[in-house]
């Protein structure tokens, strides 16, 4: 098969597509032709050498992703034999070897894929659509909320501006740029405003008329989290699930005291409880899919050019989730 390996952690280029042995599932495994592999900011922070949330940096050669679908191919011994031709998408965990053509992992991590959604647009729910299942849980929006939502137009964005809406909720989108702002009035935002014209607050003010926002669902930092902070009225709440505006290398969250709410991964995952909250979550983002209510924004590249997509990424290139197709 072939796949994306990095053999040394460094900039985009040293991802190199290469040809390498098929993977062999093992007891209670399956293996699955890939037919969407999804690319996290997170996975351009490991290529570099920075370990983020995981315990540990992966040994090197190594074989970056983790958010997969496809189809089962091949079982492993003690396997269920109904997996064997079924449309999956599964979340790795901390186990990469997402970005190839063949994947490994276990039954229990394993989802049928909706019939009306692609390979794609199941990557970006399993992986994008329970994070934004995990941060509506601590603000969940209403007919009487002002939300306002930075990077609107990216894979999380693009999700809480339809959740917002389906709630009934006035929605201020902001994005980088005119196609971009485009793309995030298109989705259905109230207001989709330019975050990199100097006076998009005062526009965002003169809008609302004096009403003041209610919710940020913030994953930016930097300044654009501090002028939506200033839009939220007294009982404004300001929810951070990440800061990528602020840098992932040395960069920390804008945070108000009495306002602002850490909702990273692990407070995510306390939040959903039970026995096994990711997949609460996934589950959730999943049916939420296939009802027709949340609809991905995803981006496609071919998987030998995984290193075009991390450079996109990175540079805030892109729109909604970004996808490998091998």
């Amino acid at each position: 098969m072939h796949a994306i390996r990095l053999h040394a952690f460094g900039p985009a280029d040293n991802l190199r597509h290469e040809e390498v042995e098929d993977p062999v599932p093992g007891p209670g495994q399956v293996r699955i032709k890939v037919a969407a592999a999804g690319v996290h900011l997170l996975d351009t922070a490991i290529r570099e050498g920075l370990r983020g949330p995981l315990p540990e940096l992966p040994a090197l050669p190594t074989v970056p992703g983790r958010e997969v679908a496809g189809t089962v191919d091949a079982l492993g011994p003690d396997t269920d034999d109904s997996w064997l031709g079924k449309r999956v998408v599964a979340h790795l965990g901390f186990a990469p070897g997402g970005y190839a053509e063949l994947a490994v992992t276990g039954t229990e991590r394993l989802h049928e894929v909706p019939a009306n959604l692609d390979f794609a647009q199941a990557v970006a729910m399993i992986g994008t659509g329970r994070t934004a299942m995990g941060i509506v849980q601590f603000a969940e929006p209403g007919p009487d909320d002002v939300v306002v939502i930075p990077a609107a137009a990216g894979g999380i964005g693009t999700l809480l501006v339809q959740y917002a809406k389906n709630a009934g909720a006035t929605v201020v989108g902001l994005a980088g740029g005119p196609e971009k702002t485009a793309r995030v009035q298109a989705n259905g935002a109230d207001l989709a405003v330019d975050y990199t014209e100097s006076d998009w607050p005062e526009k965002v003010r003169a809008w609302l008329g004096g009403r003041p926002a209610t919710i940020v669902f913030d994953g930016v930092g930097g300044d654009a989290a501090r002028a939506s902070v200033a839009l939220l009225g007294p009982a404004g709440r300001h929810i951070v699930f990440g800061w990528s505006g602020a840098g992932l290398r040395d960069g920390s969250p804008y945070l108000v005291e009495g306002v602002s709410e850490e909702v990273l991964g692990p407070v995510m995952m306390r939040k959903a409880g039970g026995d096994n909250p990711v997949r609460t979550l996934e589950l959730r983002a999943l049916a939420e899919a296939a009802a027709g209510r949340l609809v991905p924004a995803v981006q496609r590249f071919p998987l030998a050019e995984a290193a075009a997509a991390h450079r996109a990424l990175e540079n805030r290139g892109t729109t909604g989730k970004v996808v490998l197709e091998p």
